[in-house]
């Protein structure tokens, strides 16, 4: 029964003239989950976009921390289930599977 509660992802490119950073905050509440991500580019003012999953799109889903979680216990288990596909929300918020 794990569950994640939140999760935060800071990417950040340092590309002269236009340096871009891109925030993606993921946090769990009683009807669901809720994404904000927020990109800066250059100077120029953070644009921010939330969106919201309610809880029967979200059952069963792995968020992409939980994804990396997974990952190294089967590694250090080393063992590997053939076909092995989970329903995932990746980093951008998008709902998508995982494929190991």
């Amino acid at each position: 029964q794990l569950e994640t509660l939140e999760q935060e992802e800071h990417e950040c490119l340092e590309l002269t003239p236009h340096p871009t950073e891109k925030t993606t905050h993921i946090v769990s509440h009683e009807h669901g989950m809720t994404v904000t991500r927020t990109l800066q580019e250059g100077g120029a003012e953070p644009r921010c976009h939330s969106f919201s999953y309610g809880r029967a799109r979200l059952r069963a889903r792995l968020l992409e921390g939980a994804s990396l979680l997974l990952l190294r216990v089967l590694a250090r288990r080393q063992t590997m289930p053939p076909g092995l596909v989970f329903p995932a929300i990746n980093s951008e918020g998008d709902l998508c599977t995982f494929s190991y």
